[in-house]
């Protein structure tokens, strides 16, 4: 049963990006700017976790314990405002389909040479013909969704 929760929060996830990705491209038309789209999408975003942070009363000292993470760990909070101002640039130009279908086939991409190598402490999952078989056909539907 605990599997198919985390299956369903997967999916519920993957389902909320698109419309993430609407709405930030939205607010970034409204400003003007992708990069002030995607400040503000942050501060919602970093206002949002606080109060739930509060509510759920999750120790505000643990914090303290980031100073000891390792340097390159912190490049996350790049990585996700490349993604978000990425996004808000390339729905209204790309389309919501064939953003995501190029964004999943990158997202495949890297997520097969992490598991192959184990990389960053992941659970090694050898490349195989069908893991391969699979990320091909994902990059065969992105070429449809491009041309049709």
């Amino acid at each position: 049963m605990q599997q198919a929760l985390l299956i369903f929060v997967a999916i519920l996830a993957g389902m909320f990006l698109p419309l993430q990705a609407s709405l930030n491209a939205k607010m970034g038309a409204v400003v003007q700017n992708p990069l002030l789209g995607s400040l503000i999408s942050f501060l919602v975003g970093t206002i949002g976790l606080l109060i739930y942070i509060i509510i759920s009363r999750v120790p505000l000292a643990n914090l303290a314990q980031a100073k000891a993470a390792p340097t390159f760990v912190w490049v996350a909070g790049l990585l996700g405002a490349f993604y978000v101002t990425a996004i808000i640039l390339l729905v209204p130009r790309l389309g919501v389909a064939l953003t995501f279908g190029l964004v999943i086939g990158g997202q495949m991409l890297v997520s097969i040479l992490f598991d192959h190598f184990g990389l960053l402490g992941t659970p090694v999952h050898p490349i195989s013909w069908m893991r391969s078989l699979g990320a091909l056909l994902l990059i065969a539907g992105v070429l449809i969704i491009r041309k049709y």
